[in-house]
This record gives C-alpha cells, structure tokens and sequence, in this order.
C-alpha cells in the first residue's frame, strides 16, 4: 500500500501554507506585545496623566497610530513589497517599546502617549497579515488562512499576560519598565520569522484585470456591510478590554488578576479560529458574523449582572469569541468583493474604517469609565450590535430580491 498524500501538496500549496504559518508566528509576536501594550497602558497611563480621565489616552494613542497608518502602509506596501512593508512594521513596534521604557523612566506621560502612537504603526502593518496570506490562497483555502493567522493570537493569549507577570518588576522601582524591553525584544524576534517569507506578493505576472474606479468597488452592499461588521466587532471588544483593567484595579482586584482575566479573553479571541474558517465555508460568513454579534450582547449583559471576578472573566470571552466570529467573518467576506489589483486600496480603506472606529471606542472608554462606570461602557454595546444586524439583515433581503452586487 502506497501513501500519496504528502506528494499531492503542489509547491504552490505548501509556500501559500509556509507563508501562513510565518505570518500565525509573526501575529504571535505582534498579538503578545499588543496584549502587553492595552493591559499596562491604562495603568501607566493613570499613574502618569494628571487628569485620571485621560488614563486610556496612551492606548487611544495607540490606536490612533493605527488608525492614520492603515491606508499608508497598504500603499506603501504596493510600492516596496509585503516582505519589507512588514519588516518596517516591526521595526516600528522594536523602536517604539524602546521610547516607551524611555518614557516610563523619564515619568512623562506626553512622551510615553507618544511611543503607543508610533506602536500603533506596528499594528498596522501586522493587521495585514491576514490579508497577506487570504490573497495568495485558493477560494477553499481562503478562509482557513484567515483562521491560521488569526490563531498565531491564541500564543499571544498566553506570551503576553505572562510577560507581564514575570518582568513587571524587573526594572523596579520603576513599574512596567521590564515589560516594554520584552516587547521590543518581540518585535525583532517577529522581523526574524518574517525574513524567510517566500514571495508574499506572489507571482509577477500581468493581472487579467484592471482595477475599476474606487467608486464601483464601494457600492457593493456585501463589501458596504463587511467593513460595517468588522468596525463595530473591533470597536466594542476595543471598547470593553481598555477599560476592562483599570474597573478591575477599581473593583480591588490585582494587576496579576486583571492580566489573567485579558489572558483568557485573548485566548477567547483566538482560539475559535482552529474551526471559524470551516464554520464560515459551511453556513456562510454573513451567519458567523451574526452568531457573533450576540455572543457579544452576551458579554455586556455578563458584565452588568455584578463586579465579581466571574463577571469580568466571563464577560471577556464572551466578548473575545464574539469578536473572532465577527471580525473573521467580516475579512473572509470582503475578500470576496475585490480584484487582485484592488487589494492594497480595499485593504488599507477597510483597516482605516475599523480603527477610526476603535480609536474612538478607545477614547469614549476611559472617559465613561470616569464619569459614568462600568456599566455605561457595557451598555455601550447595544447600539453597535443593532447597526451591525441591522445591516446584516438588510443585505439577506437585498440579496433574496437577486439585487446583490456579483463577487469581484
């Protein structure tokens, strides 16, 4: 009896899979000094700022860089190439960890908002990556990428909050220091893996098609409600894990814990993926997104029952499954509604989307926290889960009539 399966891999399949597996390593790296980032910026933050309603701004700083980074780094990339496009991603992110432990020594809270603004860069580069290796995998296989890349976050569910516990101390007195030399430690660890990417912009061949004006490709309903569905799921989980350390502290609780409770909410965003792309190719992406959107009313209503530790820890899986389910979904399903000469313009539109989004969820969180509660960021939700079923509905109608716009 002869074995022809590992034979029937074409060389094509295994770079598209290499290359997957190197950008799930990369988005470990990158997700574990992001987790490293939100859990202390909030509390570096409130020890730094004189007002402690701007605690969360070094993390809104964060996602601002993000925000005003998106669309360059899609255009930039077009232009230089995915492999060194990443490579000046994590030389973002090793820099400004640097600056950042600067900072905390220096105790200046204008500088260390300004290190999180320039980490924000990093992410926006790293955000690519799901994108990176959906557009070189077969229609089957598109999904699963997708998934593969999205799971290089379930190590970071575990790297990050541990880092944290283990090297909070390490520059003692000062608190964090030791944190932010690990992050830029992961960074170039995260340059190193991307290196031996193999063609990540694959073939250079003539595309058949030309791009059509920016116009057409934005009146697509499916392309409309995807990038929707992908603000509002990043968005609420933004808006919840920001302020979700500093209620914890408030509440009595520890650092340790409140690293523990993210800990497990990263795991929760995560670890869906080993089954999210098969879920998305058996009942579609528009039904994934939607079962997301109430596991995250699900979260809210956890966390408004009580402060106790099960409230916050189950409130935050909740909130990260629901957020691997509509955010997945909504990537799987954009990449559906462009032509390959698209990418870099629809990409980098639809990043921006989401973390003008998250930005804003960034800067109402500290400021409801403050004034209002833990309550007032919870109920917060509710308007962004209706919009996005809302939407989600309006285009299965749409597309029983047979109006829906044909997939690129």
């Amino acid at each position: 009896m002869s074995v022809a399966a590992p034979s029937q891999i074409s060389p094509e399949e295994r770079r598209v899979k290499k290359n997957a597996a190197i950008f799930a390593f990369a988005q470990a790296m990158y997700g574990s000094q992001a987790v490293l980032l939100i859990t202390t910026g909030g509390l570096i933050g409130k020890s730094l700022a004189d007002n402690p309603g701007w605690a969360t701004l070094p993390i809104s700083a964060f996602v601002i860089g993000t925000m005003l980074t998106t669309l360059p780094a899609s255009l930039y990339m077009k232009r230089v190439g995915r492999k060194v496009g990443f490579l000046t991603g994590t030389a973002c992110g090793a820099f400004s960890a640097l600056l950042g432990l600067y900072a905390i020594f220096l105790q200046d809270f204008w500088m260390f908002s300004g290190a999180m603004l320039l980490t924000g860069s990093y992410q926006a580069f790293a955000m690519l990556y799901r994108f990176a290796a959906a557009d070189l995998a077969s229609p089957e296989f598109k999904a699963k990428a997708i998934s593969w890349v999205t799971i290089g976050g379930l190590a970071s569910g575990i790297i990050g909050p541990l880092a944290i516990i283990a090297t909070k101390d390490l520059m003692g007195p000062v608190l964090f220091g030791g944190c932010y030399l690990v992050a830029a430690l992961m960074a170039v660890i995260s340059a190193c893996a991307l290196l031996m990417l193999d063609r990540p912009d694959g073939e250079d061949v003539e595309l058949e098609e030309a791009p059509r004006p920016l116009s057409v490709i934005l009146r697509q309903p499916a392309l409309i409600v995807a990038v929707v569905c992908a603000m509002m799921s990043y968005g609420m989980m933004n808006l919840v894990m920001t302020a979700t350390p500093l209620a914890m502290v408030a509440c009595g609780f520890t650092v340790d814990t409140a690293a523990l409770v993210i800990q497990w909410h990263v795991l929760a965003m995560y670890a869906p993926s080993f089954f999210t792309g098969s879920l998305i190719n058996r009942y579609g992406a528009q039904k994934v997104i939607a079962a997301g959107m109430v596991l995250l009313a699900g979260a809210g209503i956890a966390a408004l029952m009580g402060l106790h530790l099960a409230n916050f820890g189950i409130g935050l899986v909740l909130l990260g499954v629901g957020w691997n389910f509509g955010f997945v979904g909504a990537t799987a399903m954009l990449t559906g509604y462009y032509r390959p000469a698209e990418k870099n313009i629809v990409q980098g539109i639809n990043d921006f989307c989401v973390f003008t989004t998250v930005a804003i969820a960034s800067l109402s969180s500290g400021k409801l926290l403050h004034l209002v509660g833990w309550s007032a960021v919870n109920i917060a939700l509710y308007p962004m889960i209706a919009i996005a079923l809302v939407l989600l509905g309006w285009l299965a109608l749409h597309s029983r009539a047979g109006r829906m716009s044909t997939p690129a």
